[in-house]
């Protein structure tokens, strides 16, 4: 596929500061995003804990930085892929909050801001892969190419694969998520680099429309019943 052009940057201070929710993932987490230079960060790692603590780590975040609900003027919320759960709990969530204050969510890919956080620790022009499991069988899977501290380009889009058809050609290759790098903290979405994207990136993505909003699964929820 052919190379895609750099995200555009566009200025979102007037919607500052931004609320994050990131439960794509086993690890629940949410930030305040002011600038670079000020924000705050609470998370959890534990599995099957969103529904619990996400509303107590929005306190805390909020709190840490002496801010009421009151003073939000949008939320990012992760979208996806990741786990269906977690997503809904997420989106849910943004949905309840942006609706009482009548203001604007920022749905974020979840792999282009995950992109985003890694590419800050890249040399420019460097390739890589987001790879994460969806299944035994199945993988979702995205390339992107590092563009210098806060942007990157998109390789080729976001798809599900088969575990069989993932062959890394070279292994020089730098490849980034829960399949390969379980233990690195890169790996795993931030809910700072969510909010960091909304603002670098989110402007076009200002919704009102709450009941439109859903998780990006790809892949449709099979609910599995125990025999």
């Amino acid at each position: 596929m052919n190379q895609k052009e750099n995200l555009e940057l566009q200025s979102m201070d007037e919607f500052l500061p931004i609320l994050a929710i990131e439960t794509s993932s086993r690890i629940c987490s949410v930030s305040l995003y002011i600038s670079d230079n000020l924000y705050s960060e609470f998370s959890v790692n534990q599995k099957n804990i969103h529904s619990e603590k996400l509303f107590e780590l929005i306190n805390k975040t909020l709190e840490s930085l002496e801010y009421s609900f009151d003073q939000i003027k949008a939320i990012a919320v992760s979208i996806g892929p990741g786990s269906f759960t977690g997503l809904r709990i997420g989106v849910s969530a943004a949905k309840g909050l942006a609706f009482g204050r009548k203001i604007p969510i920022i749905p974020v890919p979840t792999f282009e801001a995950l992109a985003l956080q890694i590419s800050n620790y890249l040399s420019k022009s460097t390739e890589f892969t987001i790879c994460n499991s969806v299944n035994r069988d199945e993988l979702y899977k995205s390339d992107f190419i590092s563009d210098g501290e806060n942007n990157y380009k998109i390789k080729n889009d976001l798809e599900l694969i088969s575990r069989e058809d993932f062959i890394i050609e070279d292994n020089s290759k730098l490849v980034f998520g829960d399949y390969k790098n379980k233990s690195s903290l890169v790996s795993i979405p931030s809910s700072m680099f969510i909010a960091k994207w909304a603002y670098l990136f989110g402007k076009d993505l200002l919704t009102f429309d709450y009941d439109y909003l859903e998780p990006n699964y790809i892949k449709k929820f099979v609910a599995r019943i125990k025999q």
